[in-house]
């Protein structure tokens, strides 16, 4: 039941919140409504403390940072026998369904022009096939080489949630069975002004946003997905973010470097490029494994170079993960604590005193997020992995430039044809070649196949155009 209005009224006044009922008078009676519903949803003290926190983080100069110790490539001096067994332990945690792969998703396309959620945007060289499938794709190629059943926890947002259900079904959920994909919806945070007062989006609603990745931890816990993996026998999630087509969804190496470590939450690196990459920092933060996000490393150690000339700090995160199913539950339980909310200043659009619809030119109040990331300190036991980028790491974030579907699919197109030159077929360079990756999902597959040449149904090529 709703709060009376007097009383809600009252209770954001003593919050300094009260200009949220400016326009209530003029407001019909269903949008009072909807105003009220929402105003009593949002836990005024609870946003107070979220927004003093934000205040109160650790300047950079402030923390302790030390490289973090990490499992490096072999041609870099990685231990190969060590590998060779997380990959054997990697091999039978999924064999014995242990594993779920885990999407974040929650996000829209509106910075790559596509109206709709990021998963449904076309990324195949040739055949225009969205994210999702493109993962869907990897997934069936996973259930049957180790012949197990393996959930699908996909994360929405309220933006991206309708539309999301609705590509899965039409698409028939992409050849998977609908009882392995569980929709989790993520929540959403209100949004505030530089003084931390809440934004109006209209004269008779709030301005909320996702509340970041790092809400992920809640979602699967309230969701019933972690109650879900638990009834299936899960131990151990794989997670990764749905705008990298290159993301091994199950690598057997990470997973079973995870597990012989005895890690609660492990992650993937590749080496920067540069020290100015857009990408977090994984390392010892006051003595504990944590990513340091590029928008808040100092450029002492944002810079530091080894006698070498290589970074000191090069191990960047790509948002790859192995957590393990009791350590996210815990994390679920004691999110405000473990997971503080970071304040990002943002152009928000909202209405002003007067009702007028403003679109800033420049950042005009913070949105509150949480990152997934922060939970790492809280591990009693982490394994962080190098891994090569060409590999694993090709986000889709930028319309043009790098990080772009241009650059995401020339990715795809490259790996596909390092994968097909080590069988001995080599692809010509006036075409495009894309894999359907329930069958071919990496070297081995292709080896199992035994191919001659490329006329295999799994093999698409289309001419370049110019």
């Amino acid at each position: 039941m709703t709060q009376p209005i007097e009383q809600l009224r009252e209770r954001f006044a003593a919050f300094g919140q009260d200009h949220v009922f400016r326009f209530w008078d003029a407001l019909a009676p269903e949008d009072r409504q909807a105003l009220a519903q929402q105003a009593a949803s949002i836990d005024l003290e609870a946003l107070r403390r979220a927004y003093e926190r934000t205040r109160q983080l650790v300047a950079p100069g402030q923390r302790r940072l030390e490289p973090a110790p990490v499992e490096p490539l072999p041609s870099r001096g990685g231990n190969r026998q060590r590998r060779t067994e997380a990959w054997e332990q990697g091999n039978s945690l999924l064999s014995e369904g242990r594993v779920a792969a885990f999407v974040v998703a929650g996000g829209q396309g509106t910075r790559l022009g596509f109206d709709g959620p990021k998963g449904l945007f076309p990324i195949g060289p040739t055949s225009d096939r969205s994210l999702f499938e493109l993962q869907a794709q990897k997934l069936r190629g996973a259930r049957r080489r180790w012949n197990v059943p393996i959930p699908w926890y996909v994360m929405t947002s309220a933006a991206t949630d309708a539309p999301t259900r609705s590509f899965f079904a039409t698409h028939d959920h992409f050849g998977l069975p609908a009882e392995d994909v569980f929709f989790v919806r993520q929540s959403t945070v209100p949004s505030l002004d530089f003084e931390g007062r809440l934004l109006l989006e209209s004269p008779g609603r709030i301005v909320e946003s996702p509340n970041g990745h790092g809400g992920a931890f809640s979602a699967l816990a309230d969701s019933g997905a972690l109650a879900d993996m638990r009834r299936r026998g899960v131990d151990t999630i794989s997670y990764y973010q749905v705008d990298n087509p290159l993301a091994p969804l199950l690598d057997p190496l990470f997973l079973g470097l995870h597990a012989l470590t005895g890690a609660e939450m492990s992650a993937k690196v590749v080496r920067k490029l540069d020290p100015m990459e857009k990408v977090g920092v994984v390392a010892q933060v006051d003595g504990r494994i944590g990513v340091v996000e590029y928008t808040e490393i100092d450029d002492e150690h944002r810079h530091l170079r080894d006698a070498d000339g290589e970074l000191v700090y090069w191990a960047g995160s790509i948002a790859l993960h192995g957590i393990a199913t009791a350590f996210a539950e815990r994390v679920a339980a004691d999110a405000e604590s473990l997971l503080p909310y970071h304040a990002s200043a943002k152009k928000i659009p909202a209405i002003d005193a007067t009702g007028r619809m403003l679109s800033p030119s420049t950042p005009n109040g913070y949105k509150l997020e949480r990152f997934l990331f922060d939970a790492l300190p809280a591990a009693a036991a982490s394994a962080v992995l190098e891994v090569e980028r060409e590999e694993e790491y090709a986000p889709v974030k930028n319309a043009e430039g790098p990080d772009s579907p241009a650059t995401a699919r020339r990715a795809l197109d490259d790996l596909a044809r390092r994968w097909l030159a080590a069988a001995g077929l080599e692809v010509p360079r006036d075409v495009w070649v894309e894999l359907d990756h329930a069958q071919i999902d990496g070297e081995q597959d292709l080896r199992a196949l035994g191919l001659h040449n490329l006329s295999h149904e799994a093999i698409r090529l289309v001419p370049r155009e110019g």
